[in-house]
């Protein structure tokens, strides 16, 4: 059971709504935001967080929310650790930056050789450090096509994929056309092909998973690499273990197998996109340790550090070659990252986190299961630990999009104190610190059910 020793507040009057959401205070601040910060995102609902404890939030009016979405699946060892609050002041004390890729500092070897042990790739591996998901898609990007000395100028990425905003991954990236509107020409040489969701199956509805799985594999053989690029030609196939952005999509177990089976077959780099489901969040250290499968190549940020900008790309040796002075970067393994990196490790393996995120996870998505006997909003509830999807429709027979239900039910959930947000077109994205007690876990639950039920009442008056 996580400790909850470190967290200053009554976790029995969590949550706590002291002034209705969103307070004074809270749109004095939004209303300077739009006019200092560029407004190229969407906000889900007027939160403005003032400090945070394990996996509870306070906003700058006071109000006392349970954290269902962890800053975007990153704060996996709550907010404010003690251990990862001693680590960051301890290494601001020694040194704050001395680039890596000009030289060296004991912290890289340190943290470096922990990943190695925990990343699900055999053999002996290599790691290069970024400061974002986006800045490690890109880097894992010119691994591929630089190993093959770009004699493979072609990669493949899936529909629904989210793969980052910068240029290189902004080309792998097909998860709302909004991601790529108005940047064209894309990275020339990417080729989306359909990915296998379940519940929306691209070759018909009425698959079982495993049908769905084979029809995507029996595309790529047949018409992508039958008619439109040879796989000779192929450097990398970048996919995600479960579709983040997309919808907390899991894909069928003989999918991921399929993927390892054709890339050995052509030569292909498997690239494992774990961004958003790494650390613990699907109650393993890596999403892909669900389906018996080892990459070549995975790439990891998010929570890999607690909430500071550190990202990583692990590889097998013989992949990670690129030569001298082709690839670098100034900040990337920033020395203050990697002292609250190794916490995290060892935060996640000292108390038990990914157990906690198995049990708390399967009793979530069990409330959410049950739930669809009373409540026709609810269309599919899928995930793995953590990691956790309910996707709304507005009819279960034609599957509807409940895109403005999904609305609905978020801000409803913000003005009741849980924090969760939104992946997809209607999908409750739920992904709570890894150390979320199961008392809160199930008060968070009990008022988004509420609320669902509220919404499926009221659009059918």
């Amino acid at each position: 059971m996580p400790p909850k020793w470190y967290w200053p507040i009554d976790m029995n009057e969590v949550p706590k709504i002291v002034v209705e959401p969103p307070g004074p205070r809270a749109m004095e601040i939004v209303k300077a935001d739009s006019t200092l910060i560029m407004q190229s995102f969407g906000r889900w609902y007027p939160l403005v967080i003032r400090r945070g404890y394990g996996p509870v939030i306070e906003d700058v009016d006071g109000n006392l929310y349970i954290d269902f979405n962890a800053g975007i699946a990153v704060m996996n060892v709550g907010h404010s650790h003690p251990r990862i609050v001693e680590a960051i002041k301890r290494q601001a004390e020694l040194f704050t930056h001395y680039s890596m890729t000009d030289f060296y500092y004991e912290l890289i070897v340190k943290h470096a050789s922990m990943l190695r042990d925990i990343v699900p790739i055999s053999g002996d591996k290599r790691v290069f450090y970024t400061n974002s998901g986006t800045e490690s898609i890109e880097g894992a990007l010119k691994i591929s096509r630089g190993h093959f000395r770009n004699q493979r100028p072609y990669v493949i990425a899936f529909l629904g994929a989210f793969h980052g905003r910068t240029y290189g991954s902004m080309a792998l990236t097909a998860s709302k056309p909004i991601q790529r509107f108005g940047f064209n020409p894309m990275l020339p040489n990417v080729i989306h092909v359909p990915y296998p969701y379940p519940y929306r199956c691209p070759f018909g509805r009425d698959l079982t998973e495993e049908e769905c799985g084979e029809a995507v594999l029996g595309y790529m053989e047949d018409w992508i690499f039958g008619k439109l690029v040879d796989p000779s030609e192929v450097s990398a196939i970048f996919f995600e273990p479960v579709q983040g952005e997309g919808g907390y999509v899991v894909p069928p177990r003989n999918f991921i197998q399929g993927l390892r089976k054709m890339t050995d077959k052509y030569g292909i780099l498997l690239v494992d996109d774990e961004v958003q489901s790494g650390f613990g969040r699907t109650g393993r250290w890596f999403a892909i340790e669900h389906f018996g499968v080892e990459p070549d190549i995975i790439t990891m940020a998010k929570a890999i550090a607690a909430g500071l900008p550190l990202g990583a790309i692990v590889g097998r040796a013989g992949v990670m070659d690129l030569p001298r002075g082709s690839h670098a970067n100034t900040f990337g393994g920033n020395p203050v990252a990697l002292a609250a990196g190794i916490e995290v490790i060892n935060i996640i393996n000292e108390e038990d986190l990914l157990t906690n995120a198995q049990r708390v996870g399967e009793y979530i998505k069990r409330r959410f299961m049950e739930e669809m006997d009373r409540t026709e909003l609810i269309g599919d509830v899928r995930g793995l630990g953590l990691m956790i999807g309910v996707e709304l429709v507005r009819n279960r027979k034609t599957r509807e999009y409940a895109s403005k239900e999904l609305e609905q039910v978020l801000l409803e959930s913000f003005k009741r104190g849980v924090a969760v947000i939104g992946a997809g077109k209607s999908v409750i994205r739920i992904a709570p610190p890894l150390n979320i007690p199961m008392e809160l876990a199930e008060r968070a639950v009990d008022i988004l059910i509420d609320v669902i039920r509220k919404v499926d009442r009221e659009r059918v008056k």
